[in-house]
């Protein structure tokens, strides 16, 4: 009796585990595609109305970043541009699209540029978590 009430045991912990275990695939795809383009991560998993949050809320920071003249980062002469280059490089895509075009201005130049700088930096920093974030849901560490 005690021997098949362990048995039980050891089936529900496998069973448990079972549902606990990641899915199979690439694992990945929702971070990196999540971190190119905000939103898709989320898409890419069903969650609609959490991806097109994020997209709106990302892109709209991205472009009122880039309409007060705020600076995209090209180098690191210090640790402050260096830190300013990562969170830029957090927005994907949009990132690499407007350095091609020559978007973002001279810092100084306009008062609100400072304010687009921190903007674009922001905007890159929150891509870069709801990347996480759809990548954590894949994986079933979140639900």
């Amino acid at each position: 009796m005690l021997y098949s009430q362990e048995g039980m045991g050891t089936a529900a912990n496998k069973t448990a585990t079972a549902a606990k275990s990641p899915q199979q695939g690439f694992v990945y795809l929702p971070l990196i595609a999540g971190w190119l383009v905000p939103g898709a991560g989320h898409f890419l998993l069903g969650k609609w109305g959490r991806g097109a949050l994020l997209a709106i809320a990302i892109i709209a920071m991205f472009a009122l970043g880039l309409a007060m003249d705020g600076k995209l980062y090209s180098g690191a002469q210090d640790i402050l541009d260096l830190l300013g280059l990562i969170g830029d490089l957090g927005n994907g895509l949009m990132f690499f699209v407007s350095r091609a075009l020559g978007l973002g201005g001279d810092p100084e130049m306009f008062t609100t540029a400072n304010y687009g700088k921190v903007f674009i930096v922001v905007a890159g920093l929150l891509n870069v978590i709801a990347a996480v974030d759809a990548h954590n849901l894949r994986t079933g560490r979140k639900s």
